[in-house]
């Protein structure tokens, strides 16, 4: 575990078969084997969080959106969101998974919540039910893990086609967001990412509006000012040290973005 400010950062680590990049099991179990701590503060981790609610309720926040958790709500985590786990009498299936381990079907930029429909259920219970029973037999067995990857894509699969999961399938939208999230904090300039993916600048801006109705300046200024949340929220640190951090030669500089983007100074926001 590392801690940035006050947000611990969590990778992956099976603590039964420390070299595969999977684990399956029960929110309950997860609860017994965290302390208090890592329970209730925030934190992000470096690997995808699948829950599949199955009784009680409760909540999940995922950077500052409270979701409210019951049987059928199914939430994909993916790495490098803040979230604090589930609270309340929710119990849930669960499937962390490292980027590298499955096939590339669910977008990392997709959406946080769905819901599955009461006649899907069943059938998403089972597909995770299968890979569970396929994961122990992989735990006792230690064969080759074709198989554990295809079950886990087929589950993303039809987590893909849920309603409401409409994500961009652009392979170029995609390529600007992983260059965004490697790059927000050291260029805001649309520009430059553009150059850095082979583009121009009037092609990135189309291929941005038709994948969100937005331009690449609105997208790199909007993933600014949710690390910016991020940092001002969940750690100590001083507004002008966020500013620095993303990029910002001037703490007045950060101010005057941020209360553009978002209507409030750093400091009412924190507060």
């Amino acid at each position: 575990m590392v801690k940035s400010g006050q947000v611990a950062q969590f990778g992956f680590s099976n603590p039964d078969r420390g070299q595969l990049g999977l684990e399956a099991l029960d929110l309950g179990v997860l609860r017994r084997r965290l302390t208090v701590d890592t329970l209730t503060k925030v934190h992000r981790t470096d690997f995808h969080q699948l829950f599949l609610f199955t009784t009680g309720t409760g909540t999940t926040m995922v950077d500052f959106v409270d979701h409210p958790c019951t049987p059928g709500t199914l939430l994909h985590i993916s790495p490098g969101r803040v979230l604090r786990l589930p609270e309340g009498s929710a119990e849930a299936l669960m499937v962390l998974f490292t980027p590298a381990f499955p096939p590339p079907v669910l977008s990392p930029f997709g959406p946080v919540l769905h819901t599955v429909p009461p006649a899907e259920l069943a059938v998403f219970s089972r597909a995770v039910q299968d890979l569970r029973q396929e994961y122990r037999r992989n735990l006792l067995t230690n064969e080759p893990v074709d198989l554990l990857r295809q079950l886990l894509g087929a589950l993303l699969l039809r987590i893909a086609r849920l309603p409401g999961y409409t994500p961009s399938h652009d392979p170029r939208f995609e390529r600007f967001q992983q260059e965004l999230e490697r790059s927000f904090a050291t260029t805001r300039n649309a520009a430059e990412y553009a150059a850095r993916i082979g583009w121009s600048t009037r092609s990135l801006n189309r291929i941005c509006l038709d994948a969100t109705g937005q331009s690449a300046k609105a997208l790199i200024d909007a993933r600014v000012t949710l690390e910016a949340k991020r940092l001002l929220v969940h750690t100590d640190l001083s507004s002008a040290a966020i500013g620095h951090r993303l990029g910002f030669s001037e703490a007045t500089n950060f101010t005057k973005f941020f209360v553009r983007e978002t209507g409030s100074s750093p400091g009412a926001f924190r507060e």
